[in-house]
């Protein structure tokens, strides 16, 4: 059941966020310069890769705590991000000026949220079996 948990939390970062930004908000998005779309490709794969590992990890070698931090990693490098986001210009919103929010609060934050909030419950040893 905790490999289930961990799953869940790894998969906006590994799984969801490449499907949704391989297309035309993000990497093919013609507005943003040639260069741009390089790096997003590049912080996408080895997100990703991380993902796979960590899960592997625990999968395979019985490394939850290490598979949690990988993990948290992923996340609290997107949240820093955004935290920052005001020194660099950045923002949730589209080049089109859409965002996708709830209550008014960008889906993508609740997501990230929530998998850093399981993986710290995981780490922790919230979702043991019983």
């Amino acid at each position: 059941m905790r490999l289930f948990w961990l799953a869940l939390c790894l998969a906006p970062v590994t799984v969801l966020v490449p499907i949704l930004e391989v297309g035309p908000t993000h990497v093919f998005n013609p507005a943003w310069p040639g260069h741009a779309r390089l790096h997003e490709v590049w912080q996408l794969i080895p997100n990703s890769a991380l993902g796979l590992l960590a899960f592997w990890l625990a999968w395979r070698r019985g490394l939850e705590r290490l598979a949690c931090g990988i993990g948290l990693v992923q996340c609290l490098g997107f949240l820093v991000a955004l935290a920052l986001s005001p020194l660099y210009g950045g923002t949730m919103r589209h080049a089109d000026g859409t965002e996708l929010a709830v209550g008014g609060i960008n889906v993508a934050v609740i997501v990230i949220g929530l998998s850093t909030i399981g993986l710290l419950g995981l780490l922790r040893g919230a979702f043991k079996p019983r």
